[in-house]
């Protein structure tokens, strides 16, 4: 006890320290996504801080300078990557950085695909967390060629809050939720497909989808997985894949029977399948080829 106490006191110290020194890109794989001082809308109000959880995985809450974390695909041959921004979920509260993050890109990574996990704006910031991903977005495009990624293969893919928050990035992305801050805002904050994973949040409550989700949009290539024991998510991911069916734009619906909800890569029910039926399904819009 002793030994968590001294080091959730130390975490916010150590953080403040790596943050001054890791540059905006470089050499170091964590990079803030705002200039300096000129991050839009509203910052937590209290520190940086670890939520303890009892599986072992890692939370993050009270997240104000929000960041991306690169993992580089390895053997691309030398040709640009495709890449996927991975939105970690928790409830808008706090960001599981290594269930729904660092576990999901080393998997990317064993696709041949280059990943970024951003740590976006909490507790109960969703419109921080939505301009951080249009940032996020726009900013690893604009840096394709330094990053060696392919800059029309940029998807995203989130979890629970962060498959809402992808949902929104992949509707919303032709209103700018924040203005032009420099060159990086003239790319397109589009990404080129999306993966939801037993996504929160989709539905109104009503029996119709969630109205921030813009269907009228040129929505990229879509997967969603979800479970039916997910009682408390599933009825929006079935009225988004109705909707998306509706408006006859490209999408795959893949349910399970048994799974719950926020499993990540550790699924004990009928889902564990999910994530070799997520590259077959990359593999079908030609994001990576055939094994």
């Amino acid at each position: 006890m002793v030994l968590n106490s001294i080091t959730m006191t130390l975490y916010p110290l150590v953080l403040a320290i790596l943050f001054t020194l890791t540059p905006l890109i470089g050499g170091d794989s964590v990079f803030a996504i705002w200039p300096k001082d000129q991050m839009p809308g509203t910052a937590a109000q209290e520190a940086e801080a670890l939520v303890p959880r009892k599986d072992g995985f890692t939370r993050i809450t009270n997240i104000s300078r929000p960041t991306l974390e690169l993992y580089p695909a390895a053997g691309a041959g030398g040709k640009p990557a495709p890449a996927v921004i991975v939105c970690p979920g928790g409830g808008y509260r706090y960001v599981v950085v290594d269930k729904e993050g660092s576990s999901i890109a080393k998997w990317l990574n064993g696709a041949g695909i280059t990943a970024l996990v951003l740590k976006y704006r909490t507790p109960d910031n969703r419109e921080g967390a939505l301009q951080d991903v249009q940032r996020a977005i726009r900013l690893v495009r604009s840096r394709a060629s330094e990053l060696a990624i392919d800059p029309e293969k940029i998807g995203i893919i989130g979890f629970s809050a962060g498959g809402h928050v992808s949902a929104r990035a992949s509707t919303g992305f032709d209103d700018s939720v924040y203005p032009a801050l420099d060159a990086a805002d003239q790319q397109s904050a589009r990404p080129d497909f999306a993966i939801l994973v037993y996504p929160a949040y989709l539905d109104d409550g009503k029996g119709g989808v969630s109205p921030d989700l813009k269907l009228s949009a040129k929505i990229p290539p879509t997967l969603i997985v979800h479970t039916d024991d997910d009682k408390s998510f599933i009825a929006g991911s079935r009225l988004y894949a109705a909707a998306l069916a509706a408006a006859q734009l490209e999408h795959r619906f893949l349910l399970y029977p048994t799974g719950g909800h926020g499993y990540g890569l550790h699924c004990q029910g009928d889902a564990k399948v999910w994530p070799d039926h997520s590259m077959e399904w990359l593999r079908s819009i030609h994001v990576i080829p055939a094994p």
